[in-house]
């Protein structure tokens, strides 16, 4: 017979399980203190390349003051801002502008938009229409900027130079009668806008805002297109092709005469080569090696600059031009209508 205060097994004591820990839980998890620019006034304030690294960033209640952001990022709003030259870096997502007044801003983005916004100049590169509502005497230019980490910053926010669709602005709430937004004479300097920072806290950043030296291909916009001479020209993919194409828009902008009108990087398969271009078995198979990227340029004798500038640099790589006749003309609206289609997808 057992003792009437003897202990079963089941009741001695237990030793205390250790939590367990999830590799989430190991990670750093960011400061927003880290991510946020607020409550300023008349400072200069800003990240340099590798501090943001994809991450939102807020920039809040800041006035007479200049704000850069040199890194990609997921998104980013700027709020309650006066008075306030603003440079954000590639966003893999939105720029939301909110009850912001008198501000000047270089921003590269998926997405545009602004509310309640009022005065405002920005220098532009969105790879979506760009969107206005309630917001008044807003002013856009074509994005121009160089430092060395920036084309990288693109690619890492998953946007490319040549989608600038910067003149296509939406007005969510059109006054009839009066323009809300217009665009800024061509001839801008960037740092008329927005200063190159002269702080020790940026004194590492190798900057230009010299048109030859932007990452992103001055475009004068639709809504600037001139009765001249059109020309397109296509570039297919293939290993010198990013190299090729920058040495092209650079030769076209140093000849002086022609305006580039609209850039696209986009994938097209060789039935669209045909159905675009022409029937050419050349042009179909060089489709399939990546996306290709169009440049429309306009000017007295565009076909012949184009080509001209070219050829030097062609060598064994595919290459489409159009030609200065009605077939051209067939081309150009062609492929032009597939922009527009893709856009509407």
């Amino acid at each position: 017979m057992g003792c009437l205060f003897s202990r079963s097994s089941n009741d001695a004591p237990k030793e205390e399980e250790t939590p367990k820990v999830f590799s989430w839980d190991k990670k750093d998890r960011p400061d927003p203190k880290d991510f946020t620019i607020e409550k300023l006034n008349g400072e200069t304030a800003g990240r340099i390349p590798g501090k943001i690294n994809g991450q939102q960033f807020i920039i809040n209640q800041c006035e007479d003051c200049n704000i850069y952001i040199f890194d990609h990022n997921a998104t980013i709003t700027v709020d309650n801002c006066t008075n306030c030259r603003i440079f954000i870096g590639p966003s893999k997502g939105s720029i939301f502008l909110r009850n912001c007044k008198d501000c000047k801003c270089v921003i590269a983005c998926q997405q545009f938009r602004t509310r309640d916004c009022r005065n405002m100049d920005v220098l532009l590169h969105c790879d979506s229409q760009p969107i206005i509502e309630a917001t008044t005497k807003i002013r856009f230019g074509c994005f121009r900027y160089y430092y060395p980490e920036l084309l990288d910053q693109f690619k890492s926010a998953g946007l490319s130079v040549y989608n600038n669709t910067w003149s296509n602005i939406h007005d969510f709430s059109p006054v009839p009668g009066e323009d809300n937004w217009t665009l800024i004479s061509q001839d801008f300097k960037v740092e008329d806008y927005v200063p190159v920072p002269s702080s020790e806290e940026f004194s590492s950043m190798k900057i230009s805002t010299a048109p030859d030296d932007s990452v992103v291909p001055f475009t004068q916009g639709n809504k600037r297109r001139k009765a001249e001479q059109a020309c397109l020209v296509v570039f297919f993919k293939d290993d010198g092709s990013e190299e090729r194409i920058r040495n092209f828009v650079k030769g076209i902008t140093k000849e002086g005469s022609c305006t580039l009108v609209q850039s696209k990087e986009i994938e097209i398969d060789g039935d669209d080569t045909t159905r675009l271009f022409v029937e050419d078995q050349q042009l179909a198979d060089a489709a399939g090696k990546g996306p290709v990227v169009s440049l429309e340029y306009s000017g007295a004798n565009a076909v012949q600059v184009c080509q001209d500038v070219l050829q030097p640099l062609k060598g064994e790589s595919v290459v489409f031009v159009s030609t200065a006749d009605e077939a051209g003309n067939k081309v150009m609206e062609n492929w032009n209508n597939h922009l527009e289609c893709q856009m509407g997808m």
